[in-house]
């Protein structure tokens, strides 16, 4: 391999797929078998971040950013005038096992602009993580982008030695698509989505009969949506994020802030701050769908089709549903409790556990490790002493936020890279 040759291709590629985000711990469990090359562990791959909360764990590289589209919100697309670089696939190889070796990374994400068409990408990125399963015995995380209009004998294929697929929504709505890429559509992406879940699922039940049937996408698939590009609200970010966990069985979806790389009337301007704030409260929100039982009705509807930048969508919607509230934590079903600002999971599960001993008491709940200085607007415990208060909705903000800043400077925009 020419080393100058591929340190230009690495730094021109590794930079266009900054823009990705869908690198989170995977899950998988590829254990190493017969003297292999490293391993994939059930708790996911191990990551360190950039200042801003982005994962840098993974070799995260396009094989390409040629590419024969023209959307507006991608760097890669093919009006725009910046440097071109393709990997060879044994470039891609040499590259994932060099830096693993080296202990720079813990696997490899692997997309791809496409050029010529979807089944000449595809089959490259399958040489590629084929390669390193088959000969260099590579048991490390990758996750590989799958390239919408690509056959299906090679997504079937790749599926065999990835550990996780995926394949991006781009915008939230098919009219946010049409807008910026009106060449694209959402049902290109469902197809693939729904191609890979039904094989995930029949491999799965194979795999009960017979032990031998390999594993197909072991960490599941996930998609991406680009947000504040094009106008939709939260209330539509997350109606479709909760249409596609739902139809496709997805393990994540992930919002990426746009970052204006050109002068658009179609797009914000140069300059605009990447909305940062807002993705976080996205991926909140999220959260609260997956592990908290909250449907997303119930955090944003049409009189609120946006998250409040300034509080977590928990506490705005525990604002709008005081008469549900305080609860006594002493008696509350789990589930309530964990609608309670400031209790996670894991301590609303030490207080379920720890009330079968006995009444508690406020010391006793700050002993579990609960946000309590938010939480306690909202619970009674036996010896509660805001259990008379009566605090309205705005109260209790104006007392959290305070709290809040007392204990920090106000929040600031973060820069993106």
């Amino acid at each position: 391999m020419n080393f100058n040759r591929a340190s230009e291709k690495l730094q021109i590629l590794a930079d266009a797929a900054k823009y990705d985000v869908s690198c989170a711990s995977s899950g998988g469990n590829r254990k190493n078998t017969n003297k292999g090359l490293g391993d994939s562990k059930a708790n996911g791959i191990c990551h360190s971040f950039t200042e801003d909360g982005r994962c840098v764990s993974l070799l995260k590289i396009l094989l390409t950013n040629h590419c024969i589209y023209d959307c507006a919100f991608c760097v890669s697309r093919k009006s725009n005038d910046i440097q071109r670089a393709a990997f060879t696939v044994e470039e891609v190889v040499e590259l994932t096992i060099n830096f693993y070796r080296r202990n720079y990374i813990e696997g490899l994400f692997l997309s791809s602009g496409i050029f010529k068409n979807a089944d000449y990408t595809m089959e490259r990125l399958l040489r590629i993580v084929k390669k390193l399963r088959l000969e260099e015995r590579f048991n490390g995380y990758i996750h590989l982008k799958t390239i919408p209009g690509a056959s299906e004998e090679l997504i079937q294929e790749a599926g065999l030695y990835a550990d996780r697929m995926s394949i991006n929504l781009e915008m939230p709505t098919e009219a946010g698509l049409k807008t910026v890429a009106p060449e694209k559509s959402h049902e290109d992406v469902k197809k693939p989505l729904h191609f890979v879940n039904q094989h995930i699922q029949a491999y799965n039940s194979d795999r009960k009969l017979i032990l031998s049937t390999p594993k197909f996408v072991p960490a599941g698939q996930s998609t991406q949506m680009v947000v504040g590009a094009t106008p939709e609200s939260d209330l539509e970010i997350m109606a479709t994020a909760d249409q596609f966990y739902k139809a496709y069985n997805l393990k994540r979806v992930y919002y990426s802030g746009y970052v204006p790389i050109r002068q658009d009337s179609l797009l914000p301007s140069i300059g605009t701050p990447p909305p940062m704030i807002r993705e976080n409260r996205l991926y909140q929100t999220d959260w609260l769908m997956r592990f908290y039982g909250f449907r997303v009705n119930e955090i944003l509807d049409d009189t609120h089709p946006n998250l409040d930048p300034e509080i977590d969508p928990k506490l705005s919607w525990a604002l709008r549903n005081l008469h549900l509230f305080p609860i006594d934590i002493n008696t509350a079903d789990y589930q309530l409790i964990l609608r309670v600002p400031g209790i996670g999971v894991g301590s609303a599960k030490k207080i379920v556990a720890a009330r079968q001993f006995g009444k508690l008491r406020t010391y006793q709940l700050q002993n579990l490790g609960i946000a309590y200085n938010r939480a306690k607007y909202f619970v009674r415990c036996a010896d509660s002493p805001f259990a008379s208060k009566d605090w309205q909705a705005s109260q209790i903000r104006h007392f959290i936020l305070s709290s809040s800043q007392n204990k920090r400077q106000s929040p600031q925009q973060l820069t993106l890279f």
